[in-house]
């Protein structure tokens, strides 16, 4: 009797770059995309964003010294705002600058002001960065940004809005307590199993959505091929980076054999701790691993 074939379940990543912008950043499923930004920047009601085109990520230079770009997902909202959603899977550190050069552009370079026009015509930009790694030094996994006066707590405007999702820092609960954020952060970690994946799908259609389409893509050869390879690459990176950490923590010992033992192996673990600075991590980690004092770490923070 012949047997039918059951194609392999393919398993993946959702915050695969490649994956994401196939997921977030087509027409035909812009509802996912509204979905989510709506529920990262906790509107709903007469609040939400209803609509949202899709426009040419490339950031085209003014003159051909200038630096090319292109955003992982730029649209424009219902009410005119500009959005950028950017997912960052590998940590080049330069995630605060790359943030406001992305932002700038979107404020002004996407036919936001023409000549002549007066500068109320500006609509509000929001950025939205989804990580792979930690970044920022709170534990929760959501922070917003936007330019307000630290003494009087004054918002001096709305057109600058930054979000940043870390991933790893998401912790795992019931999905029935979850808030509209930690269902996103659920669907990104990829931790849940698959009863719990059906309950997620339960309480968010639009996550539903974004788990469908994630299989159709993974389960295309092509896509897969591509989505193999990306993920290759970045474990490459993510390889060579421990590599230069180590080499660091090396050359920090090397240096400190010259001037005796003791100092040696002092300045190896300040070498290590300087290098997981430059990484974000978390100071009880770098504690841990270094057996520095958080006030010689402060001080090392203060080099950098």
């Amino acid at each position: 009797m012949k047997q039918s074939h059951v194609p392999t379940v393919r398993s993946y990543d959702p915050t695969n770059d490649l994956l994401f912008k196939f997921v977030f950043g087509r027409e035909e499923r812009k509802n996912i995309t509204l979905q989510l930004i709506n529920d990262i920047l906790d509107r709903d009601g007469d609040d939400a964003f209803v609509d949202l085109q899709f426009h040419n990520t490339e950031i085209a230079p003014d003159k051909q010294s200038d630096k090319l770009g292109r955003l992982d997902i730029f649209g424009i909202l219902s009410d005119g705002s500009r959005i950028d959603i950017e997912m960052q899977v590998v940590n080049r550190r330069n995630m605060e600058k790359r943030t406001l050069f992305y932002w700038s552009h979107m404020y002004l370079h996407f036919d936001s002001l023409r000549t002549g026009d007066d500068y109320g015509t500006l609509k509000p930009a929001i950025s939205i960065n989804i990580l792979r790694y930690n970044f920022l030094p709170q534990e929760n996994p959501h922070a917003a940004y936007i330019l307000y006066n630290p003494e009087t707590h004054h918002r001096l405007t709305d057109d600058l809005e930054i979000h940043f999702l870390e991933i790893p820092k998401y912790k795992d609960k019931p999905v029935q307590s979850m808030d509209r954020i930690e269902k996103w952060l659920a669907f990104f970690a990829n931790k849940l199993d698959e009863s719990q994946k059906e309950e997620l799908a339960m309480k968010n259609t639009a996550i539903k959505d974004a788990m469908q389409a994630s299989d159709r893509y993974i389960m295309d050869d092509a896509a897969y091929r591509e989505y193999i390879a990306r993920e290759s690459a970045i474990w490459d990176y993510n390889s060579d980076l421990k590599a230069n950490l180590a080499e660091g923590f090396k050359q920090g010992l090397e240096q400190g054999r010259e001037q005796g033992r003791e100092q040696g192996e002092q300045k190896a673990r300040e070498t290590a701790a300087l290098n997981m600075l430059r990484d974000n991590m978390d100071i009880s980690l770098i504690m841990k691993y270094t057996s520095l004092s958080a006030e010689r770490i402060a001080e090392l923070a203060k080099e950098l």
